[in-house]
């Protein structure tokens, strides 16, 4: 299947879709720290990026009708700070908001999906009537916003319209970790399929879960063997995780699917930074309220890239001795499901931004999955047809 994508930022998303068996035809990325980064793996022929076609340019500018592309699939991340927590909250005002363009390029290329993914900030009550008109957009893109027309008036005329919508879309609300990501990583994904194709998407599975995790470190004691540790005496301080504990070594019922993937998973083989392929020490890392860093036997904190900067208990690790450090570049593109051979071209600081605003690679090969499947039906039911 084929593909097309919007705001490829370090390559997260793409990389976890061509995972899931996707051919990339075009990514977009505007951002020129962020396209080197691209372009340097490409020209090291890192697998799966050595193939895709890499333009970079503002998709403001991109003519998607005038390009030679028929894809199955488009596929994005539009900017996140309008929405995000920790930006300022300008939604729809800030200059930054590229769901009008992502709607632009369902209607000109008319994909038979799209995949979309944004912070979890997007469906907060003060956003409620944005992501009403961004589903309405995306359902219906061939009706497309007028000149001078706001969100609200765009909105209005697109639910006056009776004809059925282009789009079947869904809004989800996921946390990466559930797909194996290492990384407690909130996010809400947009993702729509052609209703002319006759079939709908299924619900969305979890596949990892902290029930499993915590099975397999005070139940059982797996977790603690695998890693060469000695099994702790206590119980988890958490009192969640405790009460979670005590029910599941009640009813002695093993939960089903795998573990969440924690930090000492992630980071086993790596060892202490060793100034090789990004794997290199940051000095600076401090504790202060509300950044205390993540603990090794939990899916990190999300990574964050930060208005100002880094900050700074998302980007560290608590080592077991009690002290924290930054995590390193290498160990952070592990955390973002990202192979140790894609390089990043600049700084520790940019070259965490760009992992601070990726899409898990876990993550994005599962949403590929889900909806390469429901493609998938939808081919097998048309050559029945035929």
């Amino acid at each position: 299947m084929r593909s097309v994508e919007l705001f490829s930022g370090c390559g997260g998303l793409a990389l976890g879709l061509a995972r899931a068996g996707f051919k990339h035809d075009l990514l977009v990325e505007l951002n020129g720290d962020a396209f080197a980064t691209l372009e340097l793996n490409k020209k090291r022929r890192i697998a799966h990026i050595r193939d895709w076609n890499l333009l970079n340019a503002d998709v403001k500018g991109v003519g998607w009708s005038e390009l030679d592309l028929v894809p199955d699939v488009v596929a994005g991340g539009p900017p996140c700070q309008p929405f995000s927590i920790g930006g300022k909250h300008r939604g729809h005002t800030d200059d930054r908001d590229m769901w009008p363009e992502a709607a632009r390029a369902l209607g000109e290329l008319k994909p038979r999906a799209f995949i979309f993914e944004n912070v979890r900030g997007l469906t907060r009550p003060a956003f409620g009537e944005y992501l009403r008109w961004i589903k309405a957009a995306l359902e219906r893109p061939n009706h497309g916003r007028q000149s001078g027309e706001g969100f609200e008036q765009h909105l209005s005329r697109l639910e006056k319209i009776n004809s059925d919508p282009l789009y079947d879309v869904r809004v989800e609300i996921v946390d990466a970790a559930d797909f194996g990501a290492p990384q407690r990583r909130h996010r809400v994904v947009v993702v729509g399929v052609r209703r002319d194709l006759g079939v709908s998407l299924p619900d969305l599975k979890r596949t990892h879960s902290r029930d499993r995790l915590l099975w397999d470190q005070w139940v059982t004691g797996a977790y603690w063997e695998r890693h060469g540790l000695p099994r702790p005496s206590s119980i988890p301080a958490n009192r969640q995780d405790a009460r979670t504990v005590q029910r599941l070594a009640t009813v002695l019922l093993e939960p089903d699917g795998e573990a969440w993937v924690t930090v000492r998973d992630a980071l086993a083989s790596l060892g202490e930074p060793n100034g090789v392929d990004g794997h290199v020490f940051q000095d600076g890392a401090k504790v202060y309220p509300g950044h205390t860093g993540s603990p090794l036997d939990s899916p990190a904190k999300a990574l964050k890239a930060g208005d100002h900067g880094v900050p700074g208990g998302e980007n560290m690790m608590v080592r077991d001795d009690g002290t924290v450090r930054y995590f390193t570049i290498r160990e952070a593109a592990r955390l973002q499901g990202l192979p140790d051979d894609w390089l990043f071209a600049t700084s520790w600081s940019e070259s965490m931004r760009q992992l601070g605003n990726a899409v898990p690679s876990q993550l994005s090969q599962a949403l590929g999955e889900w909806v390469g499947r429901t493609l998938g039906r939808a081919s097998v039911q048309t050559s029945k047809a035929a």
